[in-house]
């Protein structure tokens, strides 16, 4: 790797917890940037300690992003200016898109240094289905917001992945069993550090286990996708044709009966014809 860099932006993983994860081309990125925009000035600090370097710090962060931004723009067109979020990936839960989207329009290259994130890093842990997954951020602080949000993704047939703190964790839990029913789930913290953890059971046995002990640190929840429902009887398949039949002629009553239960349409359109 040459030390100059082309200017743009660069987005820089980081890592979690363990200093040690940092790429050798992040690490390289980060020492020969003009510039670094930073959440936190402290915390980027000792990550750049850690490999030995000093470099200028533009904090960058949900309160100042809309005015620092054009000046981060303006540069770019001249000098190579590096991303980078507290921990993990920059743009997973942080304003960051918006400065990859006006640097994109402007006509600047953008350039990814992909490495740890948090969310990839629980789903790793919790020995749940990762074939689909949703990442949902942190949930609203507020119940009702919180349950709203929760009722919106409970047919959703995939992993869902959340993100929590110590002290909300065990009434988030117990209003995702209240939303979503009693899955199977994984609480992840400390990830990569010496007292990594994932611990699993059913959101019931987790909410109840830490409603006494609130654990320390950032944490990922992990919830299993939905079971597969149940297969609709002859009973409701009778119901559901009788109905269409009053508004669509046979075969586009068994159509929409077929979609709507998950049921052969040929056998539903026997039977429409039998009921006609």
């Amino acid at each position: 790797m040459t030390d100059t860099l082309i200017p743009g932006l660069y987005i820089v993983a980081t890592p979690i917890g363990n200093l040690g994860d940092l790429s050798p081309r992040a690490a390289h990125v980060l020492a020969n940037a003009a510039a670094i925009a930073v959440e936190d000035t402290r915390v980027t600090a000792v990550l750049l300690r850690h490999i030995g370097v000093k470099r200028p710090m533009i904090a960058y962060h949900d309160h100042n992003a809309d005015r620092v931004r054009p000046g981060l723009i303006a540069r770019l067109a001249s000098e190579a200016i590096a991303l980078v979020s507290d921990a993990g990936t920059p743009l997973i839960s942080d304003p960051g898109y918006k400065l990859v989207r006006d640097a994109r329009a402007a006509g600047h290259a953008v350039v990814t240094i992909p490495g740890p994130c948090a969310a990839v890093a629980a789903l790793t842990l919790a020995g749940l289905p990762t074939d689909r997954f949703m990442f949902m951020g942190f949930l609203p602080p507020k119940p009702g917001a919180k349950a709203e949000v929760i009722a919106e993704v409970a047919n959703v047939r995939a992993t869902l992945v959340f993100y929590e703190s110590g002290p909300r964790l065990a009434a988030t839990l117990a209003t995702l069993e209240q939303g979503l029913g009693d899955r199977e789930a994984a609480v992840t913290r400390e990830i990569t550090k010496k007292f990594e953890e994932a611990v699993t059971g059913t959101l019931s046995i987790l909410a109840a286990r830490y409603a006494a002990a609130p654990p320390r640190g950032e944490i990922v929840v992990v919830v299993a996708p939905p079971g597969e429902p149940e297969a609709a009887s002859d009973a409701d398949a009778d119901a559901a044709l009788a109905e269409a039949l009053t508004r669509l002629p046979a075969s586009k009553a068994a159509g929409e009966v077929a979609k709507k239960l998950n049921l052969d349409r040929r056998e539903l359109y026997a039977r429409a014809l039998a009921m006609k």
